[in-house]
Parts: C-alpha cells; structure tokens; sequence
C-alpha cells in the first residue's frame, strides 16, 4: 500500500462527505486506503460514510479520544508507506495526491511532507510555519513582524516573505494535512497524546526533525481548508483556551519549566494588547464578529493570569476561574 490517509472524524458528516468525494474523485495513479477514527459521533456520521463509501474503513472510538489520540488509532491501523493525516473540513484538489508521493519519492532525505493550503476564498492559508521560540513569541506578541521584512532575524511565527509559492524546507506544518513516511510515522509512535488540539503536528514535526530528517514543501499540492467547520468551530472558548494547554505542554517540553513562564508571559502581553486594541476598535465600530473576538480574549486573559503552567503540565492543576462551564470540549 502507498498511501494511507487517516481521518479523524467526530460529527462531521456535513463535511467529511466532499473531504472523501475529492479523494476518491481526484486520486488515479496511486494505491490508497481511508481510515477514519471516529471519536464518539452521535449525528449518525458512522453509518452514513458506510452506506456512501462503503471502501472506507471505519474505527469506531466509542468516546471522543481528542486529536492525537484519536490520529493515533488510526495511524496504528495503517498499512501505507506513507500516511496523511488529514482534517474532516478539507476539499483535496484533483490529482494532489499522485502529486504529493511523486514528490516525497524525490526526496528521500526527508521525512514530512508540506503543501499549499487555501482558504475557501482561495487565498493563502499559511499553514508552513516556523518553530516557536521565546524571542519569536515577543516579536509576534509586540506586532513587531513587518520587521521580518528587513531581517530574518525577527521571523517570528510566519513566514512574512514567503507565501507558499516555491519549494522549500520549513520548520511544520499544520495536522490539517501532513504528510510523513509512514514507517517513520510508527516509529516515533505517532502523535504525543499529552497533546489534545493544537501543537500536536508541531510537536510531531519537532519529532521528525530530530530524528535527522527535514520537512519539505512543495507548492504543486494543493488542498482547500474550510477551516472552523470541524469540531473547533463549534466551543471556541474550550478550544481558545485548549490551545493556551497545549502551548505550555510544548514549551515544557522543549524548554523546560523556565521556558513554561516565560510563555505565559509572552502570552499574556499578546492577550492584553489585543484585548485593548480591540476593544477601542469596537467602541467605533461594533459588530458581532469583534464581540465575540473580545469574548474569547477576555476568557483567555482569566485563565492565563490564574494559572501556573508549570502545575498545569506536572499534575494537570487548572486555575481557579469563573470559566468552569466553558473551560472543557463536550465529550
């Protein structure tokens, strides 16, 4: 088996449809499979991808396993020699695919894979990214990335003069669609499953890296992400506050417990900054958008000025705040 793409699913139905119809309808000159993890869906999404594609191989979870978790069962079903991981909300482009492993044979030195994303509009998703680090936190944080533009010295979490046009070698990229060499893929044993949503792909792509193996991209695959239309669309201060979790895991990780303070820091600047900016702007100009904007900033500015990311990785110690209700994805 060349390829297997992995999909994880939970109550996606409305979207995992056309993800699965451009595969199948875009796909000629490969041998493939689809695995979708199914994490506890309840809108009947298991039965209507059995009797719409019956070809797909469905693993049924029982209880939402979250992101990494979830990948994992089904990286450990797969058989290619290459695995996808793939979001539910993505539309491939006709003939990506061929593209793709024609393209990771090319580079035998490299161990993942990137390519274009788009947004539904068509613009550039900007899903190659570089590794965080403190300094590239401040940059972000300060609005000082324009400054990229005069020195690489101050990338901070884009690629500012780089829009995914050419080939290249990047530090990640996003789990809505990385490609990695699948007996690599098990070796490192997946996903980090300390890792619910979000810096899952990037600890996984630090992984890749370390194991003396690049990441390249290439701009000839291309994939629309709808984006917002899978399960983070749905409780976006759970998910906005899951990203701050997983964010401090990471720097806890590879930083150690100094680095951990040194995030919340950098990540409350760039909480309150916003938080101001955009709260004069809504004074000029209201709208739903900006309100629910500012919702989501004032639940973050709680929860980061309460918590110690250092007992919040060692013993999962979550602060103390009048966001209980809003804090946890559904299960």
């Amino acid at each position: 088996m060349k390829l297997s793409i992995v999909i994880l699913c939970w109550n996606d139905w409305k979207v995992i449809s056309d993800c699965l119809r451009s595969i199948f309808g875009g796909t000629h000159s490969i041998d493939f499979e689809v695995i979708v993890s199914d994490n506890g869906s309840t809108d009947g999404t298991v039965k209507s991808i059995r009797e719409t594609f019956p070809w797909v191989r469905v693993i049924e979870n029982g209880a939402n396993l979250r992101f990494a978790k979830g990948n994992n069962t089904g990286i450990e079903a797969s058989s290619g020699e290459y695995v996808l991981i793939l979001n539910p909300d993505t539309i491939i482009h006709e003939g990506s695919l061929d593209r793709w492993i024609d393209f990771a044979a090319r580079h035998p030195e490299a161990g993942g894979f990137g390519c274009r994303v788009l947004n539904p509009d068509g613009s550039y998703q900007g899903s190659a990214r570089p590794f965080p680090t403190a300094w590239r936190d401040w940059i972000a944080a300060l609005y000082l990335r324009p400054l990229a533009y005069i020195s690489d010295l101050f990338i901070s979490d884009k690629y500012v003069r780089w829009r995914g046009q050419t080939e290249r070698v990047i530090d990640w990229q996003s789990g809505c669609c990385l490609l990695v060499r699948g007996d690599l893929l098990r070796r490192l044993g997946g996903f980090d499953g300390q890792f619910s949503y979000y810096y899952e792909d990037m600890d996984l792509c630090h992984r890749i890296w370390d194991s003396g193996h690049p990441i390249v991209y290439t701009p000839d695959v291309t994939i629309t992400h709808l984006g917002g239309q899978s399960t983070t669309g749905r409780f976006p201060i759970a998910f906005e506050l899951d990203k701050y979790r997983n964010r401090y895991r990471y720097y806890y990780k590879y930083f150690g417990t100094e680095g951990a303070r040194r995030c919340r820091r950098t990540s409350l600047t760039w909480i309150w900054l916003r938080l101001i900016g955009y709260t004069l702007v809504e004074l000029v100009r209201s709208s739903d958008a900006l309100k629910r904007r500012l919702e989501l900033y004032r639940a973050a500015a709680e929860w980061n000025r309460c918590v110690d990311p250092v007992q919040l990785v060692e013993s999962g110690k979550e602060p103390e705040t009048g966001l209980q209700s809003a804090v946890q994805v559904p299960q």
